[in-house]
């Protein structure tokens, strides 16, 4: 072997997928090539898996096209020098770029359920899908639940996941951002809902008046300025100002808990994820009886309250407006799916 070429081969970069021209492997080992290839280069995790492996399957699942639950026949099953080779091309991108898994599978699971997933909106993870198979017991009766709001509908994962839970209720899916609103109708169609879930466009509640429901779910923007500059490399495929939400992270909490009052019925339920802006919405309104609500697989900053529990209104803040303006002048949406 020549000496240059000896030293060209020393600084070709490894071959996390394993693509090399050994001949094919198995499903199972290029997993275990992935999730090494992802742990080295120390990756953030929590947008929809919290750990390497997951994201590898993940990751190598979609590079075959293969769907899970894989069985230990599937796991054993040889993959073709194709297959690994666009396995190297997505581990590459998921390192190099920082770009979550589900934004280059287009495909996440909420609440058991899959959806189609994409740069225009945020990434399906919150801790209310578990509330939502519960079916919001033990907090309200699911035989009389009709009526429910999708408050920042994003992919449409919160609105298409009542629907199914409720099967009697009509839903509405709402959000400011058009980009958006195409995902979730989207994802509306696949799952045959367009019959009882309603895609529309609106700031929080500006286009509803009148309207009423019996649980009003929301997943706003609630990350403050300063948790913003510090998110890692991940977080800034999303939609920026899907995540930010004013110095405090509170600009989106304070116009639904000044409104939603007026758009429940009797008996009905506010549940809204606030996150890491739990404490300062606690300081911000010391008088509303909060119940932070605890999740058996992880997560929290979500709280509930009952339509008589906020029949004495926030005060409005002269500061605070449901719509921001964008650098370039544009309306920029708010109250779009997020974490």
């Amino acid at each position: 072997m020549k000496a240059s070429e000896a030293h060209s081969r020393a600084r070709r970069p490894p071959d996390p997928a394993g693509s090399g021209a050994r001949g094919p492997t198995t499903v199972r080992a290029l997993i275990e090539h992935a999730e090494r290839a992802l742990r080295a280069a120390r990756l953030h995790y929590g947008h929809g898996t919290d750990n390497a492996r997951d994201e590898a399957a993940a990751l190598v699942l979609h590079a075959l096209g293969m769907r899970r639950p894989l069985t230990w026949p599937q796991l054993r099953r040889p993959a073709g020098a194709a297959a690994r080779a666009r396995l190297a091309q997505l581990l590459t991108r998921r390192i190099r770029e920082r770009i979550p898994a589900v934004y280059l599978t287009r495909r996440c699971w909420f609440a058991g359920i899959a959806l189609y997933v994409d740069q225009r909106v945020l990434i399906p993870r919150s801790p209310i899908a578990e509330l939502i198979v519960r079916r919001f017991a033990p907090w309200i009766d699911a035989a009389r639940v009709r009526r429910v709001l999708d408050l920042g509908t994003g992919s449409g994962c919160i609105a298409i996941a009542c629907a199914r839970a409720f099967p009697r209720a009509r839903v509405d899916a709402v959000d400011l951002s058009p980009a958006a609103l195409a995902v979730a109708r989207v994802n509306v169609r696949r799952h045959r809902l367009a019959r009882r879930v309603r895609v529309r466009r609106s700031d929080h509640f500006g286009a509803l008046r009148g309207a009423r429901y019996d649980i009003i779910v929301s997943n706003p923007p609630y990350v403050g300025e300063r948790e913003l500059q510090g998110l890692p490399r991940e977080y800034r495929h999303e939609p920026r100002l899907a995540l930010a939400a004013g110095e405090d992270g509170l600009d989106s909490a304070r116009v639904i808990l000044r409104d939603a009052a007026a758009h429940l019925n009797p008996g009905g339920l506010l549940i809204v994820e606030v996150g890491d802006s739990a404490t300062a919405l606690r300081r911000a309104f010391p008088r509303l009886p909060f119940v932070w609500l605890a999740f058996e697989r992880g997560g929290g900053g979500v709280f509930l309250l009952e339509r008589e529990q906020l029949s004495a209104r926030p005060p409005r803040k002269a500061s605070m407006t449901s719509r921001r303006r964008g650098r370039n002048g544009n309306d920029q949406h708010v109250g779009q799916h997020h974490r």
